[in-house]
């Protein structure tokens, strides 16, 4: 079958992947000539393709705008063993002016909607049946409906907020191209300047925007990885684009990374499983060699080859299903999570976290340093963190999925560890007065399925601090639940975002932002928000931080305040309807962010220093920030945001064992709970 590849259109310049039209070698096939079509007739045989060692990139050479194309020192990743057989097409077209004036895309099998690509490769068989794309390259070339007429097209498309509501807010250019408006509320010179600080960070890949770098102090002549796009960093940014009406730089981020999912990663020879996400990529513009003059931006991520302790990011993926899910919701862009590179990207992350292996518990067992806390701080095994995003990104998977017969099964799947991830969570991560009592009060060494202390908890290990600071009213998720161990540590954005997704039950949600209130002093003090509750110190610190200098007492992930958490706090308290205690915190922050040059975090026990090795202009301490007041000002749009109780997953789960062994659980004592 013959494709078009050359369209011919006014519109804006998309730079992806060129294939050159004589002798072109690439993806592992040769074509002899493109003259206006191509044709290719890939589906006779099987072919097992691993792609090319390349970076994505994208070259600017004489005259002809950006070329694209891959560096020969990374690979790309390609489906293999199917019937079908055809590689992974990761880009979609590269533009370039004609002598006319006119754009010219060539393309080349674009349309994931109508193919789609096996990704077997190292997926087991069990792992909720093969995932692949009929069509290969034997598709119609991308078909671009929405042409711009000139500049006033553009300004209109930059007035556009959310949903069609003008909500855009700036004095400057917005991303979309037009000028943005002022809301019918005056904006503050802090905000203002947020604004101006945030669009300063945006990261250009072949003229176009697709992240914002981690931090942009021009005093800083050490950036270390703080210039590269960190996707967890990104996400409170993109939020403020979207709430703000500027989508287009979401999407890019979220096509680019996607492209980035399957690279080859090793450590020492070694690679982690397919899906993985990089936790951060660098648009580097290198000159190109042999051609004086011309250079090429290419994309250079970080899978945790290169980040201190050599840790491969576990959040990196579920932020990114949030984000898709957010990005979805806010614009009404159903198309994009349609898309079948989109579906095979969400199903090869659900594949890497529901392997089964050795674990005896629904949560993500994981290492050190794998999320936020991204150094070693005693949250190995199965941190609170990571089991709230996971849960979060299983309701978004739940929510984007096409069901058809390749996925029912991981649709299946993905419904049990809900069940009985919630109720893991809910039963044995929540304490408060009355199960700290039980607690106290625990026999030891218990040997039987119906045993009470089943994680065989010793009583002496509730801290003494905790005896006198929990409050009567409140409660709260604990850090970490392992065999004889209890992390009674408050981490806040596991807690936070235990509310947004409704992980914990209503009265549990409603007890944690209690805690919050009543121990204010504690948590959040003169900078929101603490990380975690209390700092590791002393004998303690040395142990298990192993004397970190940077986590010290107070400081960084031990303890310190970190003003990013904002947005968090904000959406789970106008999800709780208590906004006012999201105002207050904003109103705190805001008298000190701009006065400090928006540092990373704060130190102390409240929060009064500036975090002695803390980064100014931190990116996502601004967008934090300005996603905190656009939420404040637009509740309805942060509806979209968070999850309500799912009741169906308290109707069936298959996770009880009885004196009979295992029967099914209709799961009466959660229910109990949440009614």
């Amino acid at each position: 079958m013959n494709t078009t590849c050359i369209a011919v259109s006014n519109m804006r310049p998309c730079c992806r992947m060129l294939l050159s039209c004589k002798n072109s070698s690439i993806f592992g096939y040769s074509f002899r000539k493109c003259d206006h079509r191509m044709g290719t007739n890939l589906s006779k045989k099987q072919f097992k393709v691993y792609g090319l060692r390349g970076y994505v990139s994208c070259r600017g050479g004489k005259g002809l705008g950006y070329r694209c194309g891959i560096d020969p020192n990374r690979k790309g990743f390609f489906g293999s063993g199917s019937d079908w057989g055809q590689p992974r097409v990761l880009t979609s077209g590269c533009r370039r002016v004609d002598s006319g004036g006119r754009s010219v895309l060539v393309n080349v099998a674009s349309d994931y909607r109508n193919h789609s690509t096996s990704v077997e490769g190292h997926v087991n068989d069990k792992s909720f049946e093969r995932i692949y794309v009929r069509g290969g390259l034997n598709v119609k070339p991308l078909v671009i409906e929405r042409v711009e007429k000139g500049e006033k097209v553009r300004e209109e498309e930059g007035r556009v907020g959310v949903n069609g509501s003008n909500v855009n807010i700036g004095d400057s250019k917005g991303l979309n191209g037009g000028k943005v408006l002022s809301p019918k509320r005056e904006v503050s010179e802090v905000e203002k300047e947020a604004w101006e600080l945030l669009r300063g960070a945006v990261v250009d890949y072949c003229g176009n925007p697709v992240g914002t770098v981690a931090a942009s102090d021009p005093a800083d002549s050490t950036p270390l990885n703080y210039d590269q796009v960190f996707i967890r960093d990104f996400v409170p940014s993109a939020l403020a684009f979207l709430l703000n009406g500027e989508g287009e730089i979401v999407k890019n981020f979220l096509l680019h990374t996607l492209q980035l999912q399957s690279w080859e990663k090793t450590v020492d020879c070694h690679s982690p499983g397919q899906g993985l996400m990089p936790a951060s990529f660098k648009v580097k513009n290198v000159a190109i060699d042999g051609k004086i003059g011309e250079s090429e931006d290419i994309l250079d991520p970080d899978f945790g080859e290169s980040a201190i302790g050599r840790v491969a990011p576990v959040d990196s993926g579920l932020w990114w299903i949030i984000l898709l899910r957010a990005y979805t919701k806010l614009t009404g862009d159903y198309g994009l999570q349609a898309r079948v590179d989109v579906q095979t990207g969400i199903r090869l992350i659900l594949n890497l976290c529901l392997t089964d292996g050795f674990d005896m518990f629904p949560t993500l067992l994981v290492t050190d340093g794998s999320c936020m806390i991204d150094r070693r701080m005693g949250i190995h095994g199965h941190p609170l963190e990571i089991q709230a995003l996971f849960y979060s990104a299983l309701r978004c998977s739940r929510e984007m999925l096409i069901v058809n017969d390749s996925t029912k099964n991981l649709v299946a799947a993905v419904n049990n560890r809900l069940s009985a991830l919630s109720f893991h969570i809910r039963e044995y991560y929540w304490v408060d007065m009355k199960k700290i009592n039980e607690i106290y009060r625990y026999k030891t060494e218990e040997y039987s399925t119906d045993a009470i202390n089943k994680f065989n908890i010793y009583p002496d290990q509730i801290p003494s601090w905790l005896v006198d600071w929990m409050p009567e009213t409140g409660g709260y998720l604990i850090g970490n639940l392992q065999p004889a161990h209890m992390d009674f540590r408050f981490f806040t954005l596991g807690n936070l975002w235990s509310i947004v997704s409704s992980l914990g039950t209503p009265k549990q949600n409603e007890s944690i932002l209690n805690l919050i209130e009543d121990k204010w002093d504690d948590l959040v003090a003169h900078m929101p928000l603490k990380i975690c509750y209390p700092a590791l110190e002393y004998e303690e610190w040395r142990v298990i931080t192993g004397s970190d200098p940077k986590n010290t007492p107070w400081s960084y992930h031990n303890g310190g305040s970190w003003p990013t958490l904002l947005w968090q706090f904000t959406l789970a308290c106008i999800k709780m309807k208590k906004p006012e205690l999201a105002r207050k915190a904003v109103a705190l922050a805001e008298k000190k962010l701009s006065e400090d040059h928006w540092p990373e975090y704060y130190d102390t026990r409240r929060g009064r220093f500036i975090g002695k090795q803390s980064r100014l202009y931190q990116t996502w301490t601004i967008a934090g920030f300005l996603t905190s007041k656009l939420l404040l000002e637009n509740p309805e749009m942060a509806s979209k945001l968070f999850w309500e109780e799912d009741y169906e997953l308290l109707e069936s789960c298959v996770c009880a064992i009885g004196k009979s062994g295992r029967k099914k659980c209709s799961r009466f004592a959660a229910k109990s709970q949440v009614v």
